[in-house]
């Protein structure tokens, strides 16, 4: 069974950064897919970013492009989400995931497909 634990969310001004954290345990971190979604009440689970199970090939939301960035750290089984000129609209609960099962081809953007979700994290975006 494979734990997420996310951290690095928090309050921040419009135009400011944060740095996303995902830990996980339990499970062979170097083999699954892990993605980054957010949520805001109301609204469907969507994609923020995700990146191979390799490291060697990422994809991200329109909205993410050009100022997040993810990357993974295999010696720590951490995942980040660096966000850059955060703006209003990216104020919600951000998601770890894991995709157990990750395909030759593609990494998949959709949320029934990760297998293991963290508790998530609150990201505010004042303007």
């Amino acid at each position: 069974q494979v734990q997420l634990v996310e951290s690095g969310g928090g309050l921040v001004q419009a135009g400011g950064s944060l740095r996303l954290s995902c830990a996980a345990s339990g499970g062979t971190f170097s083999r699954y897919d892990m993605g980054w979604f957010r949520q805001v009440p109301g609204s469907e689970r969507e994609f923020v970013a995700a990146i191979r199970w390799s490291g060697d090939s990422t994809d991200y939301a329109d909205s993410a492009k050009g100022r997040f960035t993810i990357s993974r750290e295999y010696a720590k089984n951490t995942v980040f989400l660096q966000m850059n000129n955060l703006r209003p609209e990216d104020t919600a609960v951000y998601y770890c995931a894991a995709d157990e099962h990750p395909i030759a081809y593609m990494i998949r953007i959709e949320a029934n497909y990760y297998e293991y979700w963290g508790q998530g994290t609150q990201v505010t975006v004042s303007s």
